[in-house]
């Protein structure tokens, strides 16, 4: 009787243990910090319209721009959905990525430097079958840049998937 009541206090012990290591390690996928980034981005939302399944990724090119004076460094680039990869497009138009959804495996660091009044393209690719035919219907994701100083630039992408 004590070896069962020592047993079960030790795994309540260990799941209460778990879930605050958890939660004071883990930011949720989307959760913003509230600090807004000193990039800037021509535009931040756009609308696909209709996106058929059948004729596959559909992509779009975000331009951020570095409007100040001083050099700003992002180390992470993260989407809210596995559906959507995003892509840093270096200056001689190579690309670094796929960044992707943090919780859905390993998403590399960025570390990618945007010089003061330089722009970099941020491109998102979002593949409309990678939720098969649950992912019909209207679609909202969002795209988030990370600075040193913890702000934050999101973009969203919209759309309706249709078989």
């Amino acid at each position: 009787m004590n070896k069962t009541i020592i047993v079960i206090t030790l795994i309540v012990v260990g799941l209460i243990g778990l879930m605050w290591w958890g939660s004071s390690t883990q930011k949720p996928t989307g959760a913003s910090t509230g600090i807004a980034s000193v990039l800037v981005a021509s535009e931040k939302l756009y609308d696909f319209g209709t996106i058929s399944m059948k004729n596959g990724n559909v992509t779009k090119d975000f331009t951020v721009t570095n409007p100040g004076d001083t050099d700003i460094f992002i180390p992470s680039l993260v989407t809210s959905c596995m559906c959507t990869k995003a892509f840093m497009v270096e200056p001689d138009g190579t690309t670094k990525g796929p960044f992707g959804m943090p919780s859905m495996g390993y998403v590399p660091p960025v570390n990618e430097t945007i010089r003061a009044g330089e722009s970099r393209t941020v491109r998102v690719v979002y593949d409309p079958n990678t939720h098969g035919p649950a992912g019909v219907g209207p679609i909202d994701r969002f795209i988030t840049i990370t600075d040193t100083s913890g702000g934050e630039l999101q973009l969203e992408i919209k759309g309706l998937v249709t078989p």
